[in-house]
């Protein structure tokens, strides 16, 4: 599963994590120095969920921002009932 929202298309990112030591100046001390600088990702907080597409219900990849804007519509629940169809 690649992890991309269906509408607004984020992905993961790639970046870095820098590790810094010292006291700043600003706090008394010499300044901050870099010790390292690492690779990391920046990954977005994608959701499986079922939305109505085209008409259609479908399982989608969607970031939880896209929720959030309401860009996903839900489809409406089913009052299917098994008691009632027996009879």
């Amino acid at each position: 599963m690649s992890r991309v929202c269906h509408f607004t298309g984020r992905r993961t990112t790639a970046g870095r994590s820098i590790v810094r030591s010292g006291k700043p100046k600003r706090r008394g001390g010499v300044g901050l120095n870099i010790r390292g600088v690492s690779r990391r990702k920046f990954k977005p907080n994608i959701q499986k969920v079922r939305a109505v597409v085209d008409g259609k219900v479908t399982r989608i990849n969607v970031s939880a921002k896209a929720i959030k804007m309401g860009l996903v519509v839900k489809p409406p629940k089913r009052n299917w009932k098994a008691a009632e169809a027996a009879e």
